[in-house]
């Protein structure tokens, strides 16, 4: 009888987990080389299964999207994790998907936004108040000042929630309206949007805007105005012009995007005169980076 694997909770903190994702980069990981992620439709929604491997690691996660399961009281999103060893491929552990992406998704923003954004910002304007906005906060805090938050939501009770654990964590927090990007340091989008959130032109030439809700060709949460006039990173250029809309809808050429790599390693440009855009459909060496890093922080071997 196979003996039964571990279940390793997650316990890193958002700043360990960019430190994780930025430690793969900078040891030199190919992204433009990373296993692609498998979208397979089934009658319940879309099944992700997303490989990665190192030397050291290998692993895979399987992800559900769900759209009915809101009505139902459940999470759009489920999923788990397997984390095997990368020599023998021997499973080591399991861990819960949707806590691992709760964690990486936000820590792979904040990772780019800590290349991207101004020293000194202060004022996030958040769109969305699922569970990835509330990560997405708590990353953002371990790379900025934040001072200020605005909210922008579609429904009155979990914006609420989201302005009141802004509140909870020291910061000046409101319920806003999509105008509010005009006095923004940092616009962050987290939502099921297919359609531009707001105008981008209104966005101040010193902020940076990242936009993380979608993977879809057809789906957008910035217009064409904003892509226009910023200057572009993903976490991979094949990776985006596959699946990013935000990019794909205008047409957007492969030579004006950096990738994450290239700006955690100090080869991408970096301009302060227009806004930064960086755009994230996820990525499965990212939930390795994560995994393996809770793995040891666990004291496992």
């Amino acid at each position: 009888m196979t003996a039964q694997l571990p279940f390793v909770p997650l316990t890193l903190g958002p700043a360990e987990a960019v430190d994780a994702l930025a430690a793969v980069l900078l040891d030199g990981l190919d992204v433009e080389d990373a296993p692609a992620r498998s979208n397979i439709p089934v009658p319940a929604g879309e099944l992700l299964l997303m490989p990665a491997a190192s030397a050291r690691y290998t692993g895979v996660k399987i992800a559900g999207v769900v759209p009915g399961n809101a009505a139902r009281g459940l999470p759009r999103i489920t999923g788990s994790y397997l984390l095997l060893d990368g020599p023998t491929l021997q499973p080591l552990a399991l861990l819960d998907g949707v806590a691992l992406t709760s964690l990486r998704t936000p820590a792979v923003t904040a990772l780019a936004l800590r290349q991207l954004a101004e020293p000194d910002a202060s004022h996030l304007v958040l769109f969305g108040t699922g569970p990835q906005a509330f990560a997405h906060l708590d990353a953002l805090l371990a790379i900025r000042p934040l001072t200020r938050v605005t909210v922008v939501g579609r429904s009155p009770e979990p914006t609420a929630a989201l302005v009141a654990y802004a509140a909870s964590l020291g910061l000046s927090a409101a319920l806003g309206t999509p105008d509010a990007v005009s006095e923004a340091d940092l616009v962050v989008c987290c939502t099921t949007a297919r359609e531009p959130l707001f105008d981008g032109a209104s966005v101040p030439d010193h902020a940076a805007v990242a936009a993380v809700g979608s993977h879809e060709p057809a789906a957008r949460e910035v217009d064409s105005v904003l892509v226009e006039r910023s200057a572009l990173y993903v976490e991979s250029r094949a990776v985006a012009l596959r699946e990013a809309g935000d990019l794909l809808i205008p047409s957007v050429p492969g030579d004006r995007l950096a990738n994450l790599s290239e700006l955690v390693n100090g080869k991408a440009v970096v301009p302060t005169d227009r806004p930064r855009f960086f755009k994230s459909v996820g990525m499965a060496w990212e939930d390795l980076a994560v995994a393996s890093a809770q793995f040891a922080a666990a004291g496992q071997k």
